[in-house]
């Protein structure tokens, strides 16, 4: 993926929402986990896809295949940036419902779930 300025901001999800959704949605939702397999090996959240940044040419044509445009996706990384970056992007490739993880995953285990690890 290359660095590109974005215009239109992305919406965020906090961690607690995520949690929420995840325990009571009915609807369906898309979940993508941009980080690096070192960093899913350490700490992650059942349900999510692994599509690490640096593998973007092994899994970017599939994109639409993998996953439906008008569903809405949860994107997550450590922190909120990687993440933000693929929000971006998947607009770019007309999806209409994507969200970014406030905080990521360091978020989510300091705040929803204090079982899994923090790096």
């Amino acid at each position: 993926m290359t660095t590109q300025s974005f215009p239109q901001p992305i919406p965020q999800i906090s961690v607690e929402e995520l949690a929420k959704r995840l325990r009571d949605s009915a609807e369906p939702l898309q979940l993508i986990d941009v980080r690096e397999w070192s960093e899913v090996a350490i700490a992650k959240l059942e349900g999510f896809e692994i599509l690490p940044l640096s593998e973007f040419s092994q899994w970017c044509n599939e994109i639409h295949t993998r996953f439906h445009p008008n569903v809405e996706t949860m994107v997550m990384c450590h922190h909120g940036i990687r993440s933000a970056q693929m929000c971006q992007w998947l607009v770019s490739q007309g999806f209409t419902n994507v969200k970014n993880v406030a905080g990521g995953i360091d978020a989510y285990s300091a705040v929803v779930d204090y079982t899994i690890p923090s790096y």
